[in-house]
């Protein structure tokens, strides 16, 4: 039987079943099903990569917006493509975000945090989801969450792994 945590308009995970060593866990965020192409999860590697990220969100360690006066949408726009001599393409790697394995490598994305709020930025970029998914190619989502939140529903699935 599966489980959901959280909300898939906002952030959500399904635990599913369980087989030698995989699980499936399904991500939803901005009524988008993140794991489309892979969603079968090797446990161990996963609940630490989970639990770093559950980590670095209660500590505040996520840096705010990095251009005073551009969104997050027009951030994550431009760090896709800035190149190696823009000064914006250093910062990137810093606001990287749910990089989990292969289970979240169809997607590009970024955390920023905004006042009290964690946004995160997603973007599908292989080529074969954006040909079945045509209304995807170059839009990004955007979620905006309480970190706390956030946080409980990653310890929560750290939990239910």
């Amino acid at each position: 039987m599966a489980v959901l945590l959280g909300e898939k308009r906002r952030f959500a995970v399904e635990v599913g079943e369980r087989s030698s060593g995989l699980r499936r866990v399904d991500l939803w965020a901005a009524d988008q099903w993140l794991t489309c192409d892979d969603n079968m999860v090797f446990v161990e590697q996963f609940r630490r990569s989970v639990e770093e990220t559950a980590v670095s969100v209660r500590s505040g360690r996520i840096p705010p917006l990095p251009v005073a006066g551009l969104s997050a949408v027009a951030t994550h726009r431009r760090f896709g493509t800035a190149t190696d001599d823009d000064p914006i393409c250093q910062l990137r790697e810093q606001f990287r975000f749910l990089c989990w394995g292969p289970t979240t490598d169809n997607l590009q994305t970024f955390a920023f945090r905004d006042g009290d709020d964690l946004v995160i930025t997603l973007q599908f970029w292989r080529e074969g989801h954006l040909l079945d998914h045509p209304e995807h190619v170059g839009r990004i989502f955007e979620v905006t969450i309480e970190p706390a939140e956030f946080a409980g529903i990653l310890e929560e699935l750290d939990s239910a792994l």
